[in-house]
């Protein structure tokens, strides 16, 4: 049996973090503030479809708000059971995901290689999350928003994914770089 009070605790949690007020999804979901408020305390079932409504005005998988299993407070990946590179043949690059991040985590972390052969006439790319980036092994040259900034081991930025970027291998040399996507929720 679904507890009621979990999905109403995972329900308000993510509407706070969002800086939603309740009358703000229920007006998104067609419902009353105050079956919103019965729902989120746990004194109330919601169907189906009004769980639904609130998962979409929340950006949130229904399967998230449905598993009775707790959030994990660490989530510790292994290197041999890490995910293998993945590869975006559009830039050229290699990421490794190195965590499975719950669904309401704003950050997602990455290993990227930048191939020593990648083509010299990549095109800048753009998304919605904030970057970090830390250079672990090489050099990069990270193009940002029209400029070009030389990055070796041990140098960092913090940039706006939003902004054209992209990274580009140093003398012929692959790199690796720890990248982080921080998810902006406050634009």
């Amino acid at each position: 049996m679904i507890d009621l009070q979990t999905i109403g605790n995972k329900i308000k949690q993510t509407r706070l973090m969002q800086k939603k007020t309740q009358q703000q999804i229920a007006d998104a979901c067609g419902i009353s503030k105050s079956m919103l408020s019965k729902i989120e305390n746990g004194q109330t079932a919601a169907a189906v479809a009004t769980l639904s409504k609130i998962c979409k005005a929340l950006n949130i998988p229904m399967s998230w708000l449905l598993d009775e299993e707790k959030d994990q407070d660490l989530i510790l990946v292994n290197k041999r059971s890490r995910k293998a590179k993945m590869g975006d043949h559009n830039i050229g690059y290699y990421y490794e995901l190195l965590a499975n991040k719950p669904p309401l985590s704003v950050i997602e972390p990455f290993i990227v290689s930048i191939p020593k052969e990648l083509k010299k006439d990549q095109q800048t790319y753009t998304h919605t999350q904030d970057e970090f980036v830390y250079v672990l092994e090489g050099a990069i040259e990270l193009y940002y928003d029209g400029k070009k900034y030389y990055m070796e081991k041990g140098d960092s930025a913090y940039f706006r994914g939003t902004k054209p970027h992209l990274y580009m291998p140093v003398n012929n040399q692959e790199a690796k770089v720890l990248t982080i996507y921080i998810e902006n929720r406050f634009e």
